[in-house]
Parts: C-alpha cells; structure tokens; sequence
C-alpha cells in the first residue's frame, strides 16, 4: 500500500452518537454530505471528532520523551488544512537513541529470550485492546489521515485485530527442520529472530501498516525502531501505548515521528539495525536501498508503487462491472498503491461501460469524513492535491476525453471531485504514472492477448484485477499477468493470511501471511556428527 511518489516522505521530513449516524446516504445533500455535482458546493463546518490527542512524543526505551533537539511539526487535518496538534520532532540522535534500546532489549532484554508462548499471549492481549479502543483508534486515524470514519472503525481497525491476533498465533509455531545428511550427521535448522528491524512507514494507510511491520516482526522475536510519516503521526503513538500496556518490555518497540533527512535516511543507513522494511513510493525506495546497501549490506524489504490494471472482459454484467471498478479505483480516495487504476474495457462493451463509470462517479458521496454515508473524504494534504490536479491537467492535454470531476470539491481542505477519462491511450502521462488519487482512466481493448501486452507493459507490478464470467479466461490471465496478486471478480481484499507484494519496481518480498515471516527470521544451520546410529 505504498505511499504516493514522495521522495521527500524518506529525504524530507461505536463511537459516535446515534445522530451522526443516522444521516441518510440517499439524500441529494444532508447533514453535510453531497453528492458530487458540477456545482462544487462548500462543506460545512467540519464535526470536531470525538477523541483526543494524548500521545504526541516519542516513544524511546517504554518512555514517551520529547525529541533531543527539543523541535516539534505541526499535523494538520486534511478536511480544512488547520492543526490538530504539534508532534515531537525526531532525528538523527532520536534513531540513534531507540536504536540504541532496540539494540540492548535485543541482546541483553526478556524479549528474544520469552518462550514464544509468552510473546504470543502478549500481541493476543494488544489485539483485544485495540479491539476495546476501536472506536477511538479510528477516530485519530480518520482525523489525521482523512478517510471516511466508517472505513477506518468498521473495516481497518478491525483489521488491524485480526492480523495482531494472526500473528500472535504464529508467535509458538515458527521452528525449523530435522534435515537429513548422506553421512553420519545430525542436521537442523533453526529459524532466529534477525535482531533490530528498522521500519518506515506511508500515510495513506498508516495503522494497517503499523500493524503489517509491527505484527511479524514481534512474533518473531525481534525489536523495532519504527518511522512514522510525518502526514499521520498520531494512530501508531496511540497504539504503541496499547502495545505496552499489554506487557510488551521496554526497548522492544521504539517509535520515532520525523522527516526523512533526519530520521528516515538515519534509520536506513544505520549501521547497528538488522533489517529493514520500507513502505512508499518507488522512488524513495530506491534511495532506502541504497542506503541499506551501502551501510551494513541490511536487507530490505520493500512494498513500492503501483499502476494496477482492471481488465472487464466482453462477457462481463456491465453493472457489477462498474461498480468493482468504481471501488477499485476510488477506495481510500484513490491513495492506494494497489489502485485498478488503469481500468481496460473491451471494445464491444466499452461505451455502456463509459457511461455507467461517469454516472457512479457522479453519485459518489464526498464531505467531512465524520458524516455517516460518506464515500470520499480529502486528500492527505495540499501536495498530494496539487500534484493530483496536475496529474488531470495532464489528461486533459494528452487528449483524454474529461467525462467527470476534474477540479476541487468545496473551497477549503484537499477534496477532489471523482474524476473520470476515457478514450485513455497506454503514451498517455495518466495511464503510466502513479496519480494516487480519485482519477479513472479507462482504455479500451480487442482481445485477451492485445491486454495481457498492453497491462503487463509497465515497470510496475503489484497487483492486478480480472472481472469475467469464463474461468478460462480468468485462468489464462490470473498466470499471464506479472503481479503480485490478481483480484477475479472481487478488489482490495487484504486477509491476513495473504501474502501481499510486487513484481519489478513495485518491491522485493511480501507482506503478511507465513510469507512475512521470512523478513525477520535467520536460518542456523546445525550440523553434529553421530557415532553408531541405530538408523539414519
């Protein structure tokens, strides 16, 4: 779920009450939700959440301290651009002080040394007090991060539960081998946690991610120094604090807000962390693998960008069609690395399905993200706008037909109207880079052979979507598509036990599921000769 094309994110810097949630969704516009019109009109005022910002230091060594330089930056909600509340501002010295603890939890702490059965009931009882503060969990989240509160409470925080509990599952079940030898020895492997973990990551899913790092890399056994963005500080200090409270000792988890120069580019090339495991743009992933190349030779997972096709096949049921793809694209406002953002049509139904797709943008509720029925909140903040609003320009330029949207939504905050091209060509800037917002491009194609080229003809390679009736043809290209996941007839679904990841420029290694325990395992070799075995 990689971060948008920021190289400046490293290098750089049931909770409500019942009549917030019984606004209807069907409306044209009430209590603050509208229906995307031409018309752009103002939200208003935004709903002051209902939460509060308690943790806003760094979290070194089981303390939250302030930062060494005494330096603070502002976060700022997405729906206006005002400040919700200054954050300790780290540094080189601040990674060097919870690498530091990381360092000596590691080699002298309980943690590494627990019995597996001990770190296990630790990230169960995490995950029942994520599960108890949910509803709050969510609210920071949606506050910081802008995406619609009922998508962070009702569907990623509980998320975030189930894969803490999946992992403390694991926690008492990783172990090695008894290989067997031509000659007279004894041959295991064991499987050690890999020591210091280093771990950055994005703002566009900031508690999901904590959680896909944090998660395996503790069951594990290893410690972590983690970077948050500076866009959406807050969630992952909340949790942590959880993470604590559930038992976890101090130095296990170290958590550093900050800007990329200072933190992230410290963290990368520091010579006493392990590992390293990055989340972003492909970009900044370069310069992380880099870093960790030319430091320690650390190894470096990375989950990078993305320019993700959705292929509706001649056979496709048109509705079901748009509307997958609709979410497809739009989901999280479009910030998502595995985004259908390329979405290919077949000539014969290319037309009707222009038609529909500009009609479900037209629907698509957007507003505060705090108001029930909402569908699309803001943007993170005003680059990540301004750089979608150029991304458009450009669509327009090229020659992209502007079936939708295409400009701000209100006049305050980082909100777009969902935006739809047709008559979309493979040279064009909008089909090739990663816009990381709510802009469709749809293209249109023959046949099955003509897509598979034409999809697979970019340097990304994180996931794909297939929406047919035919098996065949959703087996023919489940296999020809060179991506890390293939979605048929279905989008966007991230269960715990499956590995996500990328081929070419979109990264190395997978997230979640058994395949996410390999990044923070070493594998021992022991071999021990036998006198006079009774068998071999």
């Amino acid at each position: 779920m990689a971060a948008a094309p920021r190289i400046s994110s490293l290098l750089s810097r049931s909770f409500f009450s019942s009549s917030l949630l019984s606004i209807g969704r069907n409306s044209p516009r009430r209590g603050g939700i509208f229906r995307y019109s031409t018309g752009g009109a103002a939200c208003e005022e935004p709903i002051n959440p209902p939460v509060n910002v308690n943790y806003t230091r760094l979290l070194i060594n089981g303390h939250f301290v302030d930062a060494a330089s005494g330096r603070t930056f502002e976060t700022l909600d997405p729906r206006t651009g005002n400040v919700i509340t200054s954050v300790a501002e780290g540094d080189a010295e601040d990674i060097d002080r919870a690498v530091s603890a990381a360092r000596k939890a590691f080699d002298e702490g309980p943690w590494p040394r627990m019995s597996p059965y001990e770190r296990s009931k630790i990230l169960l009882r995490f995950a029942d007090l994520i599960e108890k503060h949910n509803d709050e969990i969510a609210a920071l989240e949606s506050w910081d991060n802008g995406k619609p509160y009922e998508q962070a409470a009702k569907q990623e925080v509980p998320m975030v539960t189930r894969l803490m509990r999946y992992y403390g599952g694991w926690a008492d079940k990783i172990h090695g081998l008894t290989v067997p030898a031509d000659g007279l020895h004894q041959v295991q492997t064991l499987h050690e946690p890999i020591g210091v973990v280093g771990q950055i990551i994005p703002w566009n899913f900031p508690l999901l991610m904590f959680a896909w790092k944090a998660g395996p890399a503790l069951a594990c056994g290893n410690t972590i120094v983690l970077k948050t963005a500076e866009q959406t500080p807050l969630s992952a200090l909340f949790v942590s604090n959880l993470l604590h409270e559930a038992g976890l000792p101090p130095g296990v988890l170290n958590v550093v807000s900050g800007f990329g120069p200072a933190a992230g580019a410290t963290l990368a090339s520091h010579m006493d962390v392990d590992k390293l495991a990055f989340t972003g743009s492909t970009e900044t992933g370069k310069t992380v693998l880099q870093l960790a190349a030319r430091s320690n030779l650390k190894p470096a997972t990375l989950e990078l960008g993305g320019k993700s096709p959705f292929i509706v096949c001649e056979d496709a049921d048109v509705d079901k069609a748009v509307e997958l793809a609709h979410f497809a694209l739009f989901f999280n406002q479009g910030q998502c690395c595995s985004s259908g953002s390329r979405t290919f049509v077949h000539e014969s139904i290319y037309d009707e399905f222009v038609k529909k797709a500009k009609a479900r943008a037209l629907k698509r509720t957007v507003g505060d993200p705090f108001k029930a029925g909402i569908e699309q909140g803001p943007q993170i903040d005003s680059d990540q706008f301004e750089k979608i609003l150029g991304y458009i320009r450009a669509g327009v330029e090229n020659g992209a037909t502007l079936e939708a949207g295409g400009e701000r939504f209100g006049d305050k905050g980082f909100f777009i109207k969902p935006t739809v091209f047709s008559n979309v060509e493979d040279d064009m800037v909008i089909a090739q880079e990663e816009i990381f917002g709510p802009v469709q491009s749809i293209l249109k194609f023959k046949d099955i052979d003509e897509v598979i080229r034409r999809a697979n003809a970019t340097n990304y390679g994180l996931a794909a979507g297939v929406f047919t009736q035919n098996i065949d043809t959703a087996n023919t290209l489940t296999r020809a598509l060179r991506v890390g996941t293939v979605w048929v007839n279905c989008f966007d679904v991230f269960d715990a036990g499956i590995p996500f990841g990328g081929y070419k420029m979109s990264g190395h290694g997978r997230e979640k599921g058994i395949y996410c325990l390999r990044n923070y395992l070493q594998v021992k070799a022991v071999v021990t000769p036998l006198k006079n075995p009774a068998w071999l």
